[in-house]
């Protein structure tokens, strides 16, 4: 299993269409990635007589991945910033 840890940056804004404040800009830091090794199940692609391997990461959907392709994505830390409107001057 591939395991990347991100920080994440929310931009917060409240409008008139939705006053909770919401994200419009969210930034994401990818702080290290710990390789989950080499593909267990290759998937094999065919194309006219080319024949190739790949990762079934690649190609295979989540449940159906190996457990050294599948990703895992931990959030070490949440940011908001409420940014202001105004402009000095």
């Amino acid at each position: 299993m591939s395991i990347h840890t991100v920080d994440v940056v929310q931009l917060l804004h409240t409008c008139p269409a939705q006053p909770d404040p919401h994200p419009y800009d969210i930034r994401r830091t990818v702080i290290d990635i710990i390789d989950g090794g080499p593909c267990r199940n290759p998937v094999t692609i065919r194309c006219g007589t080319t024949v190739i391997q790949i990762r079934c990461g690649r190609h295979e959907p989540t449940k159906r991945q190996c457990s050294a392709c599948r990703i895992v994505v931990i959030e070490r830390t949440i940011t908001n910033l409420y940014p202001t409107d105004q402009v000095a001057g």
